[in-house]
């Protein structure tokens, strides 16, 4: 028996020899970076703007993949579904914190562990250049006149347009119908060719298409004027009322399978810190009205759960969340 036992824990000594070097290697190949929205969006933008930086920082390609669907439901299965080895890593927004109030997964970030939270991105309401609509009160006003006429465009319960549209709905009226894209991309297409009317977009993915004329901003989801958008109103201009629910945004992080080894997890933080870091990097955010973050460990998990906090309940005083975050156990903030 003791025979045994010895024998037992050389192999288990053996072993830990045999994985610590593997992960001193890491990374030895490509690493696979899973977007879980579509091309051309805030959250893609994202990506490929930050990723050459970490790559420069991991010493290893990242090859980036969109996996759209599902509010990113599909996205983030792919990378919870994969070996917890650091060779698939998820670039991923807020959504994930909104899918067990919605009805859409039974898991949300605390399922994984957090790489890095990016940074977070301003909101803007944009629509087609050619619309008669100077601001948000005015589309406001067409659609108190038109119920149910106005196409919007959104990305599926959960997503921003849709809590942007629940906060709305909660001090006012906006009787719309959604039409459901893959990601701001898909939607922005949409709009330009004059096949929706406006959409709640991150002011990353918008930007450029405002500032060429192709679309216009009605409103950004501020207290007051951006200096990114300073012909575009705060939309407490139109509604004072959703002041209480600002500051609001949306967010970008970068995570793992939560078993992944706490050798990699340091590795690919390290890498990831520096990309965010870089003065490159840095520009396009600022560029964009996105403000870095840079967050990781323990100050990444409790900026994720005060967002969580805030915005289920404010989901849930406005009537859109489908299951209560008390159910879920989700504090109050």
């Amino acid at each position: 028996m003791i025979k045994q036992l010895l024998t037992g824990l050389a192999l288990s000594a053996g072993t830990l020899a045999a994985v610590s070097p593997a992960f001193a290697d890491y990374p030895e190949r490509n690493v696979e970076g899973v977007i879980q929205w579509g091309a051309g969006g805030a959250t893609d933008n994202v990506a490929r703007s930050l990723t050459p930086h970490v790559e420069e920082a991991l010493g290893t390609s990242i090859v980036l993949n969109n996996r759209p669907g599902g509010t990113g439901v599909i996205g983030m299965n792919t990378v919870m579904q994969k070996p917890a080895n650091g060779y698939t890593v998820l670039y991923g927004a807020e959504n994930p914190q909104l899918y067990p109030i919605m009805g859409l997964a039974d898991f949300d970030y605390s399922a994984m562990t957090p790489i890095n939270v990016i940074g977070q991105g301003l909101v803007v309401i944009a629509a087609p250049a050619d619309k008669d609509w100077q601001n948000f009160g005015d589309l406001l006003d067409y659609a108190h006149e038109h119920p149910g006429e106005l196409r919007m465009g959104g990305t599926g319960a959960g997503g921003l347009p849709s809590t942007v549209l629940a906060m709305v709905n909660s001090v006012d009226s906006l009787d719309v119908r959604n039409v459901t894209f893959g990601g701001d991309g898909p939607g922005i297409t949409a709009m330009l060719g004059g096949h929706i009317d406006f959409m709640p977009l991150s002011l990353a993915a918008a930007q450029q298409h405002i500032a060429s004329g192709r679309l216009k901003g009605l409103a950004v989801l501020t207290k007051a004027s951006i200096e990114e958008l300073p012909d575009t109103p705060p939309i407490t201009d139109a509604l004072p009322q959703i002041e209480s629910y600002l500051p609001w945004g949306p967010f970008w992080a970068v995570a793992v399978r939560k078993d992944t080894p706490e050798e990699i997890v340091a590795t690919l933080s390290d890498a990831y810190r520096k990309g965010v870091a870089h003065e490159d990097f840095q520009r396009f955010l600022a560029e964009n009205g996105g403000k870095a973050l840079n967050l990781q460990g323990e100050e990444a998990e409790q900026f994720l759960e005060r967002w969580q906090s805030v915005t289920a309940w404010a989901l849930q005083k406005a009537g859109s969340a489908k299951v209560s975050p008390e159910e879920v156990g989700i504090p109050k903030p």
